[in-house]
């Protein structure tokens, strides 16, 4: 157990670790920030922070050495330097986690060897790689980059065989995914203590605007309540077989044949926002809590039910008329520049 008045490290610089930060001084920890941007909306927060590039092992051993437990905020950090990190610190969630995740190759086979079920897909390494892919998967389908990509970069839809010849592939190693007919898109939020203790909170449902999370509704629709078991009896092994400890997150679709696994994420997720005033502990909260060895606190709902919309660009402008309702919970990120597609802070509203 690492008791409060230890330092935190949190490697990423973003609104996550931003908020992983708030919880932890609420809890009475000190957190420093390892990240490359100069400009780092979470160290704004963070009693300490360290910038440098994440293959920098010099800099993340000395940055480890302050820390009782290092986290990351940010599952695109290259897994192989973090061991300049581990030997001077236990790491939450492990490296292992992020290799599976970081690539979406590593991550389908990984849920398939547990029983789930991704969407058709296949590796793609050529022109005729992604013509046979479509040939054998059909269209539409989704081109993404097996790593790196985020809220809809790294991607592009395919809609018929003159789509892929036309398309000037990237270098980059890729994937194509061909589409699921869904009814609904879900996740599973799940804690999981260093002793196997296993939490869940309500699955929000999601609805994504130019494959950005636009809004997270909890309760979600009764088709997706009638396919959470399963989703989250496959997320609990994912978490058991990655001896995982922290905040861990899979999406789903809900469909006819019940649920597909869309992706898994190692880390506090966007579509956990609501929980900050919706549940009695906070995926943040519940996250330091798990890394810090403490016992996990409750994830039921604090009130009917909860929707938390995103803001995106220049929704932020919005501020004044979002506060002058009180029935917001208005949480702005302390990002400089608005840019298209940008997640500058959400807001939620609890159903009470």
């Amino acid at each position: 157990m690492i008791p409060p008045g230890e330092t935190i490290g949190i490697l990423g610089g973003g609104q996550l670790g931003r908020m992983i930060a708030l919880a932890a001084a609420n809890l009475g920890y000190r957190c420093h920030v390892y990240a490359p941007e100069a400009d780092s909306i979470a160290a704004d927060v963070c009693a300490a922070f360290t910038q440098g590039h994440y293959d920098d092992t010099e800099k993340l051993a000395a940055f480890a050495e302050t820390c009782a437990v290092v986290t990351y905020e940010f599952e695109n950090v290259a897994a192989a330097p973090l061991e300049a990190v581990t030997a001077h610190a236990p790491l939450h969630p492990p490296a292992r986690a992020l290799e599976v995740a970081q690539d979406r190759v590593n991550e389908k086979t990984f849920v398939e060897a547990l029983g789930g079920r991704p969407a058709p897909w296949a590796k793609v390494h050529s022109k005729a790689d992604l013509l046979d892919a479509v040939a054998r998967i059909g269209t539409p389908g989704i081109l993404k980059t097996r790593r790196d990509g985020y809220d809809g970069k790294g991607q592009w839809r395919i809609m018929s065989t003159a789509d892929a010849q036309a398309l000037d592939l990237p270098t980059k190693p890729l994937i194509y995914e061909g589409f699921v007919t869904f009814e609904a898109e879900f996740s599973v939020i799940l804690v999981r203590g260093a002793d196997g203790d296993v939490r869940f909170w309500d699955s929000a449902q999601n609805v994504h605007k130019d494959g950005i999370l636009d809004r997270s509704t909890v309760p979600a629709s009764p088709v997706i309540l009638s396919q959470v078991e399963e989703a989250r009896a496959l997320a609990r092994q994912v978490a058991d077989a990655l001896h995982y400890v922290g905040v861990l997150t899979l999406e789903f679709f809900a469909t006819a044949a019940g649920p597909v696994f869309n992706e898994m994420a190692p880390r506090v997720h966007n579509s956990g926002h609501w929980t900050i005033e919706g549940a009695l502990t906070s995926q943040f909260e519940n996250h330091v809590r798990a890394i810090c060895g403490l016992p996990l606190g409750s994830t039921a709902l604090a009130a009917q039910g909860a929707v938390m919309d995103n803001l995106i660009g220049d929704d932020a402008h919005d501020w004044p008329a979002l506060l002058s309702d009180p029935a917001n919970h208005l949480h702005l990120y302390g990002k400089a520049a608005v840019r298209p597609g940008r997640k500058m802070g959400h807001v939620t509203r609890l159903v009470l």
